[in-house]
């Protein structure tokens, strides 16, 4: 090969040398011999060389199950496919270096260290898309209907920081199959989450099976869990039934309301979770699981074991990653945003124009501390729909207990009905100053630039204030 040409490879690398040793995606760059010519300091370290060191050697001597030689033979491009390096599975390309027509060298990049690593970067995408394509669920609506997961991230409504983070771990937790406890009050969406979860994770084209441990008697339970075989009981379905566990074997089970499960069924749950196999009842062997489990409740499991009414082995099992949904009253500045999408809900399905909420109605509605959460809040959004003339929903539409001054804390009869935060005087109005955007955005159908001029205030000035509170 010509000196010019592995000058320019030189000249190449070294102008980006800096900027490779500083990526965390391990780089490697060999020349027309498939020896070694750049490898940055991240790739080096792990595998325990100094990147001066292997300068020179050929790549086959110095990388595991590289594919760096076949490149430079072949001219072809080869992206995202799997290589074993030390132990682990990584995700690598390679691509050819080729100047004037020929191969003067090849590129190698690992971009996932591990497959787990993998696996997390795919659910924060799926979360990124489900974001930005409202019609999502449409589009993949059939597939719903055969997994029996309804729901995805981006139906979960809020945009507090508290929702934010809740979000970020969701689409954090999603990507393995940990078992997952949701807790929250009666009304937060822990189902909602539930469905989130399995639509994120790698199981998602597999079933998703929920079921109510409360809803259903305590002598049907081991059935519907487990399934029986024919003849197993008077009355048993001929050819027998598979339960719930067998249902979701590939997929996500999701079990809600585990608090109220009776002891014995505790027990009975937990050895399957321990054995990682279900026997149907009358059955005479076991069948193997594969299955991801979540389970909720809203009942206070800790006391639950002191009281002796709920195994503390299996508290254990199912504890493994909590999600601590918080109630209503502890996000209000997701009300606004929460009710009108609740009358968009209601106007698409009846093809009816969304009322708008009059400012004393939201005011209370803002100080309300709402002890049914969401679902309360869903309910009395529909009675107003339906109730509602010109428009508007005032204030004498909304149950009385949302007017009540004696059902209010004392905090609540701040102005616009605003709870005012703990914290310096900047926070309070900070926080004020957000909650009036919001009022009268709601006002406004939505509409900014009417927004803006019903506050006062320039166009710019109302864009740099919705950026600044994070308003969307």
């Amino acid at each position: 090969m010509p000196l010019k040409k592995l000058e320019k490879l030189s000249q190449a690398a070294n102008t980006y040398k800096a900027i490779l040793n500083a990526m965390e995606e391990w780089v490697v760059i060999v020349d027309h011999q498939a020896k070694i010519f750049f490898i940055n300091r991240p790739y080096a370290r792990f595998l325990g060389v100094k990147a001066e060191d292997v300068k020179g050697k050929k790549v086959t001597d110095v990388i595991e199950n590289t594919r760096m030689h076949i490149t430079v033979q072949t001219g072809q491009a080869e992206r995202l496919s799997f290589q074993k390096i030390l132990g682990s599975n990584m995700i690598a390309s390679r691509f050819p270096i080729v100047d004037q027509g020929e191969v003067i060298g090849a590129v190698g990049t690992v971009i996932f260290h591990d497959t787990h690593e993998w696996k997390q970067i795919n659910s924060h995408i799926k979360a990124l898309l489900a974001e930005q394509d409202f019609q999502y669920q449409k589009s993949i609506a059939s597939d719903k209907v055969n997994t029996g997961a309804n729901f995805h991230l981006n139906d979960i409504i809020g945009d507090s920081q508290v929702m934010k983070s809740l979000s970020a771990k969701v689409t954090q937790v999603a990507s393995g199959d940990v078992t997952v406890l949701i807790r929250g009050e009666s009304g937060t969406g822990k189902e909602l989450y539930a469905h989130a979860i399995h639509q994120l994770s790698d199981r998602a084209e597999f079933p998703f099976i929920k079921v109510n441990c409360a809803a259903i008697p305590e002598n049907l339970l081991e059935s519907e869990l487990f399934g029986y075989e024919e003849g197993a009981f008077t009355g048993a379905k001929k050819g027998g039934k598979p339960g719930k566990f067998q249902l979701a074997n590939g997929g996500t089970l999701f079990l809600d309301e585990i608090g109220d499960l009776p002891l014995l069924m505790q027990a009975k749950l937990l050895r399957v979770l321990q054995d990682r196999e279900v026997e149907s009842v009358g059955g005479i062997g076991s069948t193997p699981l594969n299955i991801r489990l979540i389970t909720a409740t809203h009942r206070p499991l800790e006391s639950l074991i002191e009281s002796g009414d709920f195994r503390e082995d299996l508290y254990y099992r199912i504890n493994v990653v909590a999600i601590d949904l918080p109630p209503l009253r502890e996000r209000r500045e997701d009300i606004a945003k929460l009710a009108d999408f609740f009358l968009q809900k209601l106007s698409r399905r009846t093809g009816r124009r969304a009322p708008k909420l009059t400012v004393q109605a939201l005011t209370a509605m803002l100080a309300y501390n709402w002890p049914g959460n969401i679902r309360e809040l869903e309910n009395v959004m529909e009675a107003a729909f339906y109730t509602s003339h010109d428009r508007k929903i005032p204030l004498s539409l909304l149950p009385t207990q949302l007017s009540h001054t004696e059902s209010l804390s004392p905090q609540s009869h701040a102005p616009l009905g605003i709870m005012p935060p703990a914290g310096s005087l900047k926070d309070q109005l900070n926080a004020a100053e957000r909650n009036i955007i919001k009022i009268a955005l709601i006002e406004c159908g939505d509409n900014r630039t009417k927004a803006a001029k019903q506050l006062g205030i320039s166009k710019s000035t109302f864009y740099e204030k919705l950026d600044k509170h994070g308003i969307s």
